[in-house]
């Protein structure tokens, strides 16, 4: 038996298939779902989802949501997403290392550039790594 599983952002349906295994990036870490999982919802953090169709593992960088199991369905609603083969790893890698930039000079500036700058490091993080770089 297999998972139903759906990741809907604001624009648009990122997946919408089925999976024998997810693993979500939860609030208080990761997360792993199987069929018959108890019913569950959970906060997402920004992170890494890895779903497994069949025998490969597909990435998608999620920027943080809700997850909803139940009855064998995995529903994620997030507040972006993408699938890791549409991210351009050279872009991803520029993009990060511009947010830990940005985040070492934040630190002589002010709270709210200090989060600001911490929460675009882990969008680039996650971004990165769901395109197959390493952090």
């Amino acid at each position: 038996m297999s998972l139903t599983v759906r990741v809907i952002s604001p624009d648009k349906t990122v997946w919408d298939s089925q999976a024998e295994e997810v693993i979500l990036p939860s609030t208080t870490g990761q997360l792993g779902i199987l069929s018959n999982h108890a019913p569950l919802l959970t906060a997402l953090d920004i992170g890494v989802m890895r779903v497994r169709p069949q025998k490969d593992w597909v990435a998608i960088a999620l920027m943080g949501g809700f997850a909803e199991v139940e009855n064998n369905e995995v529903t994620i609603l997030v507040n972006g997403a993408e699938r890791g083969e549409t991210i351009d790893a050279e872009t991803a890698r520029q993009a990060y290392a511009a947010a830990e930039e940005r985040l070492n000079k934040s630190a002589t500036g002010t709270r709210q550039e200090q989060i600001q700058a911490k929460q675009a490091v882990k969008r680039a993080r996650a971004r990165l790594q769901a395109a197959g770089g390493v952090v």
